[in-house]
């Protein structure tokens, strides 16, 4: 497989923080789009001890070539010690977004 878009996930702890780092990647073109998931509730274990919060997920819109910028913009700009950051493929999708896509999550000219 060669698909050369793809959507990472990333929770934040809150609105603020999340409206925050969608804005700065979208800004700065590494994602072309980051949608705002609110309500989303995460049990996990830390250190140790199982935790249960309330989070927004991040679903970002971006290139392959972008993955690497956006998780160290994210490792900088993020809250959470260990936050989440996962890329996955986008395999398929309609031929119009995902040109704009790649325009948008690129270098400007």
């Amino acid at each position: 497989m060669n698909a050369r878009h793809r959507l990472l996930f990333c929770a934040c702890p809150d609105r603020e923080t999340a409206l925050a780092l969608a804005e700065r990647l979208v800004e700065e073109r590494l994602a072309a789009c980051v949608n705002l998931l609110p309500g989303v509730t995460s049990v996990y274990r830390w250190e140790g001890e199982l935790q249960r919060e309330s989070e927004v997920l991040l679903l970002i819109k971006t290139v392959r070539e972008r993955v690497d910028p956006v998780i160290a913009r994210l490792r900088q700009l993020h809250p959470y010690e260990v936050p989440e950051m996962i890329a996955v493929p986008i395999t398929e999708g309609l031929d119009d977004y995902l040109s704009w896509v790649t325009t948008c999550a690129n270098e400007p000219d």
